[in-house]
């Protein structure tokens, strides 16, 4: 017979038990005792600031217990100690307290409640589209006649970097001319792409000009309807460089001893990071125009946080003074909107930037309906009604980031600031977006009063009657002033001709409607609609809106009878005419009456009972009774997932008691009766939902099935091992995962425990595959080929981590494979004893490895070695060094 070679080394299970066993040492307790008085050593240190003099260290012990809550009854405050101590920042320290001072003021000022940017780009993407050709202008040439120009005025560095800044690629001016509004969303996202490529290649520079160029596109408006949509574009480019370059910059901070906290001072910063934060701000001082130049500054403005404390808030106010030399009021009112969402993200305490940026808005605003923006209309055809809802995105966030936590007072300044403005419509519905719901409810009338003086030209009124229905949906107006409230607003509203109009502006106050007000104004406002939304069935071009009605309506009606009864609510539905629409508005009717949460609770209530009345059915000995009524009840309850959870389990339960109560008598009969218990459960598992719920019953039944003797029928002794590996080789695993890994070195430790002489696990009266395979030449063959493919597949996944961001997770991987195979595997096979220092050193290669971890593992083998059989340890342990690090 050919000798196969093994992969598993020969186990002795009781061996290694015994040899696991603590050792018994007698206990020397002398005079300790968990109970008795702890004895504190207390320490004094005086300090001698004579002249000539050194500090003096004294120390005086006691055995009586020092309270540490005495320091409370002395009158010693904590915090005004914290005072007395020196001043970290003096010191050059950064010490716990002070960090966690710093972190609540960086944090304390930004809340949930504070709508993100992240949240409006979409919005802004949508509404802002245009139909016209546009045109992308990149020109990356060489200026280097210009430069030199002025080269004698200016220092060697100061050349170098304008030099570079021109030379982008040689003699390039790129021009995209006749571009479809798809077309240049893909050309800018490529360009973000390109800056990503420019940087991972080490291409600094180069990421620093696309940065520079998609900044000049700011300053173009020739096609002024697509601005908002421009400036999200151009800004997501402008974040992804700001967010590299910060990243560099902190990478550089961190050196082999310690990483840079997350919150850090300029004293932990080395001066290489400094030096290279310097540079780029040197970089981007050196950008002649303007507007590149302000941008790119404030995508990096966090970078301050490397080089001085006082940085941010000294740089914000000298970048909202540079947006004063930007001449068009919505390239201008963008760029103030940009620097409040960074000043927002890295400074948010620093409220006064954000101030000046909204009270240097409002000197600006009569630009707006100068003749210079005026012309520029009529050069492109555009209405000021058009024109104006162009500012809403900016305005909208610089309104919101100044608004946000603001004391009533500034916010009554900003409001009178607003109203002594002429045509102050648009600053008005800025107003009441982004000021608080009951800053603006508790004024509604104030607000009311400047709407009507409002000139509709520019801005229309139901527009800002709207945004004030928006607020007051979400908080209460003075009672008082209720219905004067809506009686004013319906004036307005009642009079729309365009039923788009109409139906967007009725669609918020109706909200209002039903929450202040009884049926008979509800039912009047429901007339109104019906009135404007019938002719020439309006109403099919507005069913998202009417849907909305019929939700808020309902959702103050919590009696179906008084919903109905209200005359015009039948009449409404009668307007959802599209089959698909009137069903789901008849559902979302019924489903407020009839609450998904209570269905589920009753059902959940019906199982407790019926598991209970399942319990205590009992018919004695006749386990085929008790079998039928658990199939019965099965067919009766099989939507109640619960049941037949507790039913698989009384199953389980009843087939282990007839077991044990017919004690061998009648054993086919009984084996047959225990085979039709194992087919009820293997039956009703799959029809449960819950995935865990299924294996963990698969198993408890199986454990069952096999303590009475019921075998599945064999594929083959390894049949479920290669189904398993199967599974895991076609499940989709998430990146950056290496659970797959984890697992196929579990199997690895099964196939190992399966080629055994002996098992560890033994069932009663059940042949074990020791007893029917054990030492079978082609079963240990197979199981060594398994062992080969799973190896490979670990391997391999090994080699994928070759990378920068991975060596972490190989260095970690490679040595718990080495200790699976040390574990596991016979090393007196040449190649698993080559492989085994192969994973030694990958752990090692890149310095990944714990140092301590490997010198304890190293210490392991020499001390197995030493055990009977395995000596080959000993010459494993010379080929395996430990890494040295200078």
């Amino acid at each position: 017979m050919p000798v196969i070679p093994r992969h598993s080394r020969n186990r002795n299970y009781k061996a290694e038990l015994a040899s696991c066993r603590l050792e018994t040492v007698p206990l020397e307790c002398g005079d300790y005792h968990p109970l008795k008085p702890i004895t504190v050593t207390e320490s004094k240190t005086k300090k001698v600031s004579r002249k000539g003099s050194t500090s003096s260290t004294s120390s005086s012990s006691s055995s009586s217990v020092v309270d540490p809550l005495s320091s409370v009854l002395d009158g010693t405050d904590p915090l005004s100690m914290f005072a007395a101590t020196s001043d970290p920042a003096a010191s050059g320290t950064v010490t716990d307290s002070s960090r966690k001072k710093r972190d609540k003021d960086d944090n304390s000022f930004v809340g949930p409640d504070f709508e993100p940017w992240a949240n409006k780009r979409g919005e802004i993407l949508a509404r802002y589209t245009t139909t016209e050709k546009l045109s992308i202008n990149l020109f990356m040439g060489s200026e280097k006649g210009r430069a030199g120009a002025v080269a004698s005025a200016m220092s060697e560095k100061v050349r170098t970097r304008l030099e570079e800044l021109d030379d982008f690629e040689e003699g390039s001016q790129k021009e995209l001319l006749n571009l479809t509004q798809q077309d240049y969303v893909s050309r800018i996202e490529e360009l973000n792409q390109s800056l990503k490529d420019a940087w991972a290649s080490d291409q600094k520079v180069k990421a620093l000009k696309i940065v520079i160029q998609c900044s000049k596109l700011l300053s173009d408006t020739s096609v002024i309807q697509f601005y908002p949509s421009k400036f999200v574009l151009i800004t997501d480019i402008l974040d992804t460089f700001g967010k590299l370059v910060y990243e560099r910059i902190y990478s550089m901070c961190a050196d082999s001893r310690s990483a840079l906290p997350d919150h850090f001072s300029p004293e932990n910063v080395n001066d290489t990071a400094k030096e290279t934060c310097l540079n780029w701000f040197f970089k981007i001082a050196s950008i002649r125009e303007l507007i590149p130049r302000f941008y790119v500054e404030a995508s990096i403005l966090k970078c301050n946080k490397f080089l001085s404390k006082t940085g941010i808030s000294e740089c914000l106010p000298r970048l909202t003074c540079m947006i004063r030399g930007i001449g068009d009021p919505l390239v201008s009112v963008y760029a103030r909107a940009y620097l409040c969402r960074v000043g927002m993200e890295v400074a948010p305490h620093l409220k006064e930037s954000l101030n000046k940026n909204f009270f240097d808005f409002l000197l600006t605003f009569k630009q707006i309906h100068g003749d210079t923006v005026q012309n520029q209309l009529v050069a492109q055809g555009v209405e000021l009604l058009s024109y104006l809802p162009l500012y809403s995105p900016a305005m909208g966030w610089i309104f919101q980031c100044v608004s946000y936590h603001a004391p009533e007072a500034l916010l009554m300044e900003m409001m009178e600031r607003c109203k002594k403005l002429g045509n102050n419509a648009l600053l008005l519905n800025s107003v009441m977006s982004a000021f608080r719901a009951e800053f603006i409810a508790t004024r509604s009338m104030d607000f009311i009063g400047m709407i009507k003086e409002c000139d509709e030209s520019g801005f229309p009124k139901h527009l800002l009657f709207r945004s004030l229905g928006l607020n007051l949906a979400l908080a209460d107006p003075p009672e008082n002033d209720r219905l004067q409230i809506l009686n004013e607003a319906w004036k307005v509203i009642t009079k729309l001709k365009n039923p788009q109009d109409y139906i967007n502006c009725a669609e918020v106050w109706v909200e209002y409607t039903c929450r202040h007000f009884t049926k008979r104004e509800v039912n009047t406002v429901l007339a109104d609609v019906i009135k404007h939304m019938t002719p020439d069935r309006a109403f099919e071009d507005s069913y998202p809106q009417l849907q909305s009605i019929i939700k808020k309506v309902i959702a103050h009606f919590h009696d179906f009878s008084v919903l109905f009864s209200v005359e015009k609510f039948l009449p409404f539905l009668d307007m959802f005419q599209k089959e698909s629409v009137r069903v789901e508005v008849c559902k979302c009717i019924m489903e407020a009456f009839i609450n998904a949460l209570t269905l589920e609770d009753e059902k959940r209530m019906l199982a407790h009972l019926i598991n209970g009345f399942i319990k205590m059915v009992s018919f004695g000995r006749d386990f085929e009774q008790q079998l039928s009524f658990y199939v019965e009840s099965r067919s009766m309850f099989c939507n109640l997932e619960p049941v037949l959870v507790q039913l698989i389990h009384s199953v389980n339960r009843l087939a282990m008691e007839t077991r044990k109560v017919m004690k061998g008598n009648h054993s086919r009969k009984t084996a047959a009766f225990v085979r039709a218990c194992v087919a009820y459960c293997f039956i009703t598992i799959p029809s449960l939902v819950g995935i865990f719920t299924r294996l963990n019953l698969y198993l408890h039944s199986g454990q069952v099935a096999l303590a009475n003797q019921c075998l599945s029928q064999e594929h083959g002794v390894l049949f479920l091992v290669r189904e398993l590996l199967n599974v895991i080789q076609d499940y989709t695993w998430e990146d950056n995962s290496d659970d797959k890994i984890r697992i196929y070195t579990s199997v690895l430790h099964l196939l190992s425990a399966m080629s055994q002489d002996t098992y560890l696990y033994h069932i009663d009266k059940v042949d074990s595959n020791d007893s029917l395979y054990g030492g079978d030449s082609k079963f240990l063959a197979e199981n060594s080929k398994l062992c080969e493919a799973v190896m490979a597949q670990i391997l391999e996944h090994l080699k994928t981590l070759a990378k920068d961001e991975a060596l972490k997770r190989q260095s970690l991987l490679g040595l718990s494979f080495f200790n699976s195979i040390l574990a596991h595997g016979d090393l007196r096979n040449n190649k698993l004893n080559q492989l085994s220092v192969n994973l030694w050193h990958l752990a090692q290669r890149h310095g990944c490895a714990d140092t301590r971890t490997m010198v304890k593992t190293l210490d392991y083998i020499k001390k197995h070695s030493k055990q009977p059989g395995m000596s080959h340890l000993t010459e494993l342990a010379l080929r395996l060094p430990l890494q040295t690090r200078t």
